[in-house]
């Protein structure tokens, strides 16, 4: 079993699965049960569910953050680094990342009236029933407009065509070990 952690100070945890935002008191125990991509799945043993915190609060866990950055310094970003950065992105219940979990429909890359970049994401979740949705496409949104030249960002969930194991890449299908 993981250490038990007592936060230091307040967090907003996301609850898993219905996706609702609670407050998580300074003290609170917790455990880290998934740590990818910058952010924390959290096992609160009180509370007695489960939490996605966000990667701006890891001091509270007495954690800290580091995501590598796809693009490097002066490179522009191209569908090759939206892509990475896609794969730093992950269902806080499964410890693959949503590329590889064959969430993402589609990716476009489109230039902005500014001379900048816009970028559109169609995905989709595991189940219809996932309160996550939002907070996985919000993460996907942050992480795009934190590249280089991306002006816009725009993730839609979509359910067609629904999702099935099948859409699982080699690699996902590998780390879930079901190959």
């Amino acid at each position: 079993m993981s250490d038990v952690i007592r936060l230091s100070r307040d967090v907003e945890g996301i609850a898993i699965p219905v996706g609702n935002r609670q407050k998580l008191v300074s003290g609170t125990e917790v455990v880290i049960t998934q740590e990818l991509g910058g952010t924390f799945t959290v096992h609160a043993t009180h509370e007695g569910g489960l939490f996605r915190i966000e990667g701006k609060d890891a001091d509270a866990l007495g954690r800290k953050v580091e995501v590598p950055v796809p693009v490097a310094h002066g490179q522009s970003t191209g569908e090759e680094e939206i892509w990475a950065v896609l794969k730093t992105c992950f269902d806080p219940e499964i410890p693959v990342n949503i590329v590889d979990l064959g969430l993402i429909y589609s990716m476009e890359l489109k230039k902005t009236d500014a001379g900048g970049r816009r970028v559109e994401v169609k995905m989709t979740l595991t189940a219809q029933g996932c309160g996550m949705g939002p907070s996985i496409a919000a993460d996907a949104r942050q992480k795009i407009l934190s590249l280089p030249g991306v002006q816009e960002a725009q993730v839609d969930v979509v359910w067609d065509p629904p999702w099935g194991p099948q859409m699982i890449t080699p690699d996902g299908r590998k780390k879930l070990g079901m190959d």
